[in-house]
């Protein structure tokens, strides 16, 4: 009956029309307690691994191979985490904005190369220098993100 009552209003069209985007967003739309819930709970794994990745990196032969996994793994989390808050494409659109467009490359090229150095090319000296572009440029994505706060 509902089905019947969308057709002849005309809704059934109107829905028709919408994007693949609008329709991931309408049906992905959260309240605002589950977006902290989400939030802290990427957070805190990011962190967690992000210090757990710091104390497997004294383990001899594979403590380096484990500290650029769980390092990586814990920076993609935290990332992931302010996407609870603000929504997947408010933070994309914040991310590639004009000012912070050049971090957010950085950003991502380096957690890739990271993991590329690591794993493809073994060359752990350059996961190394990745590793430490990455605090880099998440540090300046940050402070970023703080003035275009304040600046606001």
């Amino acid at each position: 009956m509902d089905k019947l009552k969308s057709v002849l209003s005309g809704e059934e069209a109107r829905r028709d029309d919408r994007t693949v985007l609008e329709t991931v967003n309408e049906a992905s739309t959260l309240g605002w307690g589950t977006r902290v819930k989400g939030f802290i709970a990427c957070f805190v794994i990011g962190g967690v691994c992000s210090l757990l990745g710091v104390c497997m990196l004294f383990l001899p032969k594979i403590g380096i191979t484990l500290f650029i996994v769980f390092y990586t793994f814990g920076n993609i989390c935290t990332l992931g985490s302010t996407m609870f808050l603000l929504g997947p494409m408010k933070q994309l659109k914040k991310m590639c904005d004009k000012t912070r467009a050049l971090a957010t490359t950085i950003m991502i090229t380096c957690l890739v190369l990271t993991l590329c150095a690591a794993f493809w090319w073994k060359n752990f000296g350059l996961a190394l220098l990745f590793v430490i572009l990455q605090i880099l440029s998440f540090t300046w994505d940050a402070i970023l993100k703080m003035v275009s706060v304040c600046c606001k």
